[in-house]
């Protein structure tokens, strides 16, 4: 049997919490799976999982088996990456990710100049605005907005983005303009899913309109279809254009970091090092131009529009 098979087969059934999990994740057959598991016990002489209908746990020598385990693959992953020159030589192919309109206006600029600078690199850049998990996921550097959740994950602070409220000139021509967080009770709203039902104010609102992207609460917004939440960067070409007005600025929690993120395992390889040093920089000056734009006129007092740490990563 491969026994680097069966290792990295055991760790992902224990990462996954079953084996059904890993079967579906691995697209490996169930009872492939677990026969695997079943000749790497009998190899060793001991029992590593207990199977219930309900639950999987480790037995106490599967406890220590799974660490040594881990730290093994771990090895041959960096010593596969010294073989290949990752250590010596900024080369191979890096896999990013980060949100949709934030790696396309942000993110992919930079991308394009790392290109230009480090011929031996590949970029594989994937946008979504949901979080991939970096590990399982084979993904070496992800940018996040918002609070990051206790991990052991690597953080480089970049920067921060407001979270904003902006309506359309003729809505609130035709509403009039909120002087505080109540007064958007008796406006229409367009909630974005990833800020939440009622767009993470402690306001009550009347969501008309509910979508799932950040572009389409904008484009609502635009439209007339009534107030909406969003991200900064979400707005910002709206609001330079004057097709939104951003309101109640003075009401705004506090900005949400924003962060390049990368796992916490060993040596970082050199693609992973030339490009943190090389975007790092380049991502903060681009978030202090935005961050620098016009706060807008509308908004009275100071206190919070909402508590965002109920917000999501994104």
């Amino acid at each position: 049997m491969d026994r680097f098979e069966a290792m990295s087969l055991l760790l992902r059934v224990v990462e996954r919490g079953s084996l059904s999990a890993a079967s579906r994740q691995l697209r490996v057959p169930l009872p492939t799976l677990s026969r695997k598991i079943t000749d790497l016990e009998a190899l060793l002489g001991a029992k590593l999982l207990v199977r219930t209908t309900r639950r999987l746990s480790l037995t106490e020598a599967g406890v220590a088996y799974v660490a040594a385990a881990r730290r093994i693959l771990e090895q041959v992953e960096e010593a596969e990456r010294a073989a290949a020159g990752e250590f010596t030589a900024p080369k191979g192919e890096l896999v990013l990710t980060a949100p949709i309109l934030f790696g396309r206006l942000h993110v992919l600029p930079v991308v394009t100049e790392f290109l230009a600078r480090f011929a031996q690199i590949d970029v594989r850049l994937a946008l979504s605005d949901r979080n991939a998990h970096l590990v399982d996921d084979h993904i070496d550097m992800a940018v996040r907005i918002g609070a990051l959740p206790d991990s052991g994950m690597v953080a480089t602070a970049v920067g921060a983005m407001r979270m904003v409220v902006c309506a359309s000139p003729a809505l609130l021509a035709a509403h009039g303009a909120p002087k505080a967080p109540k007064d958007l009770e008796r406006l229409p709203f367009v909630s974005f899913e990833m800020i939440g039902a009622n767009g993470g104010l402690s306001a009550p609102i009347r969501p008309r309109l509910t979508v799932t992207t950040a572009e389409a609460a904008v484009d609502a917004a635009v439209a007339g279809v009534g107030v909406t939440r969003v991200l900064h960067y979400h707005a910002a070409d709206a609001v330079r254009r004057g097709a939104l007005r951003i309101i109640l600025p003075e009401f705004e929690p506090d900005p949400m970091p924003i962060n390049l993120v990368h796992a916490s395992r060993g040596m970082m390889p050199l693609k992973m090092r030339s490009f943190l040093d090389f975007a790092a920089p380049r991502l903060r000056a681009s978030v202090a131009v935005l961050g620098s734009e016009g706060l807008g006129s509308e908004g009275l007092g100071n206190e919070a529009l909402g508590n965002e740490s109920d917000a999501s990563v994104i």
